[in-house]
């Protein structure tokens, strides 16, 4: 019971929200490259909502829950095409472009990114191959803007 409310919980925090909390926590924080961090974390997901939008038209690959049915699938999922995860690239693009302002963060991000991108496999919502993607295309936008960023 536990652990299907933490999938679920960690695929509805990769919704966005957990990510615009997180931008609000670090614009209030007396940190000096505050809005740096939030540009950096902001251009690293805008980019990835983009290529997994246009990623997931050229793949065309269907979800697993819509090829067979799954008893946790009761989560509508946000369109019709699995490949690559779009959660999972947004939240590892938003964990590397803000952990490495913060490396004592990293830790923590991570563990976010890694719940949410388990959490749409487990879920019914993505192949591990769309989520391992996913996390790839992620790091290396975030890697990216925290470069262009810093």
């Amino acid at each position: 019971m536990w652990f299907r409310m933490w999938m679920i919980a960690a695929t509805r925090g990769g919704d966005g929200w957990l990510w615009y909390a997180l931008a609000v926590v670090v614009a209030l924080s007396p940190e000096p490259n505050r809005f740096r961090v939030i540009a950096s974390a902001f251009l690293a997901a805008g980019t990835g909502v983009a290529l997994f939008l246009w990623l997931k038209r050229l793949a065309g690959r269907r979800r697993p829950c819509a090829l067979e049915p799954h008893c946790w699938a009761t989560l509508l999922p946000p369109d019709q095409f699995s490949f690559p995860s779009g959660h999972t690239i947004t939240a590892f693009a938003v964990a590397f472009s803000v952990g490495q302002f913060f490396p004592g963060l990293m830790p923590l991000l991570l563990f976010f990114g890694l719940s949410i991108g388990t959490s749409r496999v487990v879920l019914g919502m993505h192949f591990l191959s769309d989520v391992i993607a996913g996390a790839s295309i992620g790091a290396c936008l975030g890697h990216w803007a925290f470069l262009l960023m810093r």
